[in-house]
C-alpha cells in the first residue's frame, strides 16, 4: 500500500471522541476564582452544547485558583484557572458527534471576558473499523 493510499486510508477512519483543549488568555481575574460562578457557567456551557450533566465537582484553592470537572454521559469539561494572569485551561472531551462543543465554546470566551482564545482539536480513539462497528457510550445509553 502507498503511503498516500494509507494517509487516505487514516482520513476516513471513525473517532470515538473529540478532545479541545482550550486556553482562554486576558480573561476577567475575579470571575476566575469565584467557584460558584465558575461552576454555573460551565454547568450552562454543558447544557448549551446538548451534552448530559452527570456530576460536578471544583476547588478552590488558596490563595487562588480553581480546578473543576463537570462529568457527563458523553465524557467531560474541566477547567482549570489562575486568576493572578488571566488564564484559564480547559479541555472539552465528548464521543459521539451529536455535542455542541463550539456553542460551549462560544458562551464561555463571552462569560470568562476572554480576550484571546487557542484552541486545538484531538481526534481521540481513531479505529480502523467500518463505521458500522464503532459504538459511542450516549449512543447505547448510560
Amino acid at each position: 500500500m502507498s503511503a498516500l493510499a494509507g494517509k487516505e486510508r487514516f482520513m476516513t477512519m471513525k473517532s470515538l471522541g473529540r478532545h479541545l483543549i482550550i486556553e482562554f488568555f486576558h480573561c476577567d481575574r475575579a470571575i476566575l476564582n469565584d467557584q460558584k460562578t465558575l461552576e454555573n457557567y460551565l454547568l450552562e456551557a454543558v447544557r448549551l452544547s446538548g451534552a448530559t450533566t452527570i456530576q460536578p465537582f471544583f476547588h478552590q484553592f488558596s490563595p487562588h485558583g480553581i480546578s473543576g470537572i463537570v462529568l457527563i454521559a458523553e465524557s467531560h469539561f474541566a477547567v482549570h484557572t489562575w486568576p493572578e494572569y488571566g488564564y484559564c485551561a480547559m479541555d472539552i472531551f465528548t464521543c459521539g458527534e451529536q455535542i455542541k462543543a463550539e456553542e460551549a465554546l462560544v458562551f464561555l470566551r463571552e462569560k470568562l471576558g476572554a480576550g484571546t482564545v487557542s484552541t486545538m482539536e484531538i481526534k481521540r480513539g481513531i479505529l480502523d473499523l467500518p463505521q458500522s462497528e464503532i459504538r459511542h457510550k450516549s449512543d447505547q445509553g448510560s
